[in-house]
């Protein structure tokens, strides 16, 4: 709370310099025109409505909104995370029995820190009517692009093209409508863009690792544009064919060096709910993956677990077990250093070399070779994580996945399927050297669950574990395994026309058991 008021004072004092300049306007304008200096002073009225943007496509203050946000969510479902809690007498999402009360926050989240504020940019800019403030716009519309895909990838259907008239802000897009929104918004940004590069006006307000650059937030927007293209490549290859290519031919290029991450001015929340709160550990896929593959990253993504009696090995727990008690599995290991300091990762450079290596096997034009990608991609993941022994991970083709013990209770024991291996496979099948890059890039993303579950659900791969206790009533099936989020009560209780019109736009019913539109369901090739 006290970051968050340094962070309104920062903008209170920002703002009042406009009323008391004096001298001082005199002294520092250049006698050709505005100087800069001023200009990012007239701007303030604009840069502050970045902040809670900044802060809410991963909300990262309170820790337990994050929780609810992301961590009781596709952190558990992508087979990173699995709380010891039993939370609700063991009744919770973790055995598919949906809490509407914790998966309403990534749409609050959204509507309430997100999209009201780009609104703003965009009135603001048009108020003002100085034409250079559209770069504003574009950004803004990056952010937005940023967080609305993770809410339609929770839920389907959103309020989003609609949403800034007041007459029809309530109106559902479908996912289709929405992702076609997506890509427009992005590429009239990346291309808009283009002429603000080594503008510095963006730099006060800018949040993230990127500076203010300009050049780089048209790489990191056309690296977004590569990712959803990907998403939707088994339901729209036309579409998503168009669109990666555009991206890997676009002057913008690609975060292919760096990684886009948030210095956010508060702790990382899952260094909260891990370390002080003790409310999620290791998955048993992680430590099936990373132990199997003898992956060194395990020693920054986790720490060795405390209980006496594993002696320090790395272990995890399986989702969807019997838990009484939190004490049974709490000493299993908890988060590393990964999620040590202030920032949160929204994208890295490793994902991009991964995205390049799929498009490759999928023929798209510019993408490269996939086996070359595919190395680059971990090569990144390593040095992202100052991890060594990367050469001789890339020529290991002998280590598989382990097959899962639970430390407590052999009921939860399970074998891996499959013998993935690490070596590229340049003789597999492309759907063999898929199972190997998204494996990859799952590894490479943690810990952003909702990225890795949007990628489970659309590939298959890893081959995360079925939960062992099914509580859906029979709306999700164990084996297929949970694909979507109903929509928010609150919704429902206040915009319930527009909501039962967004329920005709899904596949099937809405609970957690409906594929959503990219979610084709068979092999991906």
């Amino acid at each position: 709370m006290n970051k968050l008021i340094k962070y309104t004072l920062i903008a209170i004092v920002a703002v009042s310099l406009l009323n008391c300049t004096g001298d001082f306007e005199d002294i520092n304008t250049d006698p050709n025109g505005i100087s800069n200096q001023s200009l990012t002073q007239m701007n303030n009225h604009i840069g502050g409505s970045f902040t809670p943007m900044f802060l809410n496509v991963f909300n990262v203050t309170p820790a337990w909104n994050y929780q609810l946000q992301q961590g009781l969510i596709g952190d558990v479902y992508s087979g990173y995370m699995t709380p010891p809690t039993p939370f609700a007498g063991n009744v919770n999402n973790m055995t598919y029995s949906l809490v509407d009360g914790w998966n309403g926050f990534p749409w609050g989240d959204a509507y309430g820190s997100v999209m009201p504020f780009a609104l703003d940019v965009k009135n603001a800019v048009a108020v003002g009517g100085d034409e250079s403030g559209v770069k504003f716009v574009h950004l803004a519309t990056i952010i937005r692009v940023s967080a609305m895909h993770r809410v339609s990838d929770i839920y389907g259907p959103i309020r989003y093209t609609k949403f800034d008239d007041y007459t029809t802000t309530g109106e559902y897009d479908s996912q289709e409508v929405a992702y076609e929104a997506f890509f427009n918004e992005l590429g009239a940004a990346i291309d808009g863009l283009e002429a603000f590069e080594g503008d510095a006006q963006f730099i006060p307000f800018d949040m993230s690792t990127l500076g203010g650059d300009i050049s780089k937030w048209r790489k990191y927007a056309n690296s977004l544009r590569l990712r959803l293209a990907m998403r939707i490549v088994k339901k729209n290859p036309a579409l998503a064919k168009a669109q990666g290519e555009l991206s890997l031919a676009s002057s913008a290029g690609l975060l292919e060096t760096m990684d886009m991450k948030i210095n956010t001015g508060f702790s990382h929340p899952i260094a909260t709910i891990s370390g002080s709160w003790g409310d999620i550990r290791m998955s048993a896929e992680m430590e099936s993956i990373l132990k199997g593959f003898k992956d060194k990253r395990i020693e920054k993504y986790f720490n060795p677990a405390e209980d006496p009696a594993l002696a320090g090995a790395y272990k995890g727990i399986r989702m969807g077990i019997a838990i009484e008690a939190k004490g049974q599995y709490v000493g299993h290991s908890s988060i590393g250093s990964v999620i040590d300091g202030e920032t949160i990762q929204w994208m890295t450079a490793s994902e991009i070399w991964f995205l390049r290596a799929e498009a490759a096997l999928r023929g798209w034009s510019n993408a490269g070779d996939a086996k070359s990608n595919y190395e680059a991609g971990i090569r990144a993941s390593f040095s992202q994580h100052s991890v060594a022994g990367v050469d001789a991970y890339l020529l290991d083709n002998t280590s598989t996945p382990a097959d899962f013990v639970d430390a407590l209770n052999p009921v939860n024991n399970i074998a891996y399927a499959g013998d993935l291996k690490i070596a590229f496979n340049t003789s597999g099948t492309n759907e063999a050297k898929l199972e190997q890059i998204i494996t990859q890039k799952w590894i490479a993303i943690f810990p952003d669950g909702q990225e890795a579950w949007s990628e489970f659900r659309r590939t298959g791969y890893p081959r995360i574990f079925p939960v062992v206790i099914n509580n859906s009533g029979g709306t999700i099936d164990t084996n297929i395994q949970i694909r979507r989020v109903n929509f928010v009560q609150n919704e429902k209780n206040t915009n319930n026309v527009n909501v039962a019109k967004a329920i005709t736009f899904l596949n099937g019913p809405d609970n957690g058991g409906t594929r959503l539109w990219w979610d084709v369901p068979g092999s991906n090739f």
